[in-house]
């Protein structure tokens, strides 16, 4: 499971890093901050989408690495980060929007899952 949450992590901060460097340089009257950007709709919108991608690659390594349950294990990863992303929102203010934390919280644990399922469709053999 730390492996999934690991290759999430890191896949969705690679991410986030290069779309927001690339969207602040190449926007600057759009995006005149960071701030900016988090507060924009369509910039939230992208953001949740990569999210989500990542989350189902981290629901994919769990199941890839577990032995027995494997989408049982990556639904697990998802519940794990559900409570760390409670953890980061309870800390204070943040420039998101509560709805994003919201949407991201919730497509955190189907994210797991579908990731977990694709992990065990590529084992089964395909049939002619």
């Amino acid at each position: 499971m730390l492996a999934g949450i690991v290759a999430l992590t890191v896949t969705s901060f690679a991410i986030e890093f290069a779309a927001n460097t690339l969207l602040l340089r190449l926007l600057p009257q759009a995006f005149p901050t960071a701030t900016a950007l988090a507060q924009n709709p369509a910039a939230r919108g992208f953001m949740l989408l990569y999210t989500a991608l990542s989350v189902a690659f981290g629901g994919y390594v769990t199941a890839w690495i577990a032995r027995r349950t494997p989408v049982a294990h990556a639904v697990v990863m998802g519940i794990v980060m559900v409570a760390l992303t409670l953890l980061q929102m309870a800390k204070g203010p943040h420039p998101a929007p509560l709805w994003s934390w919201i949407v991201g919280i919730a497509t955190l644990i189907p994210g797991a899952w579908y990731g977990g399922w694709l992990r065990t469709r590529a084992l089964r053999p395909i049939m002619d």
